[in-house]
C-alpha cells in the first residue's frame, strides 16, 4: 500500500521521518523539477525587467490590442 503525504510542515518531516523508520517503512520522495527550458525563459525575461528591457503598456492599449 502506498501513502502520499502532501503539505507536510519541514518541522513535522522529520518526527514522520523517524516514526516510519521506526516502523521499517520505505520513505520515497519524488521531485518533480521544472522543465529546463522554461526555468531559462523564466529566468531571462526576470533579467530583462532588470535590465529595463521592457514595454509598459496601459490597460487602455491592451483593451484597444484586443478589440
Amino acid at each position: 500500500m502506498d501513502i502520499i503525504l502532501k503539505n507536510v510542515k519541514k518541522k513535522d518531516f522529520a518526527v514522520i521521518k523517524s516514526l516510519a523508520k521506526a516502523l521499517g517503512f520505505e520513505i520515497e520522495k519524488e521531485e518533480k523539477p521544472y522543465n529546463p527550458e522554461f526555468v531559462k525563459e523564466i529566468l531571462d525575461s526576470a533579467k530583462e525587467v532588470r535590465e529595463g528591457k521592457y514595454v509598459k503598456i496601459s490597460m487602455e492599449e491592451l483593451d484597444n490590442l484586443w478589440k
